[in-house]
């Protein structure tokens, strides 16, 4: 399928993919993630239940805190 992803038109090899799927396909390791399918936010609890489709523009975003 292929996805917008951060900005970047990706191809990914999968028939059926979660949020969570596409964390760990895409190896985003980072503690701190928001994530976001066409605009609309997922948050962490449902990302196993909302699937990334052809075409979908998902954003995964690292926070970062310092001082």
């Amino acid at each position: 399928m292929i996805i917008n992803l951060n900005n970047r038109i990706e191809e990914v090899v999968a028939d059926e993919l979660t949020v969570n799927g596409l964390i760990k396909y895409k190896n985003f390791t980072f503690r701190l993630l928001v994530t976001k399918v066409n605009g609309k936010l997922v948050k962490t609890v449902d990302r196993d239940q909302v699937f990334v489709n052809d075409g979908d523009t998902v954003e995964v975003l690292h926070l970062i805190s310092g001082g």
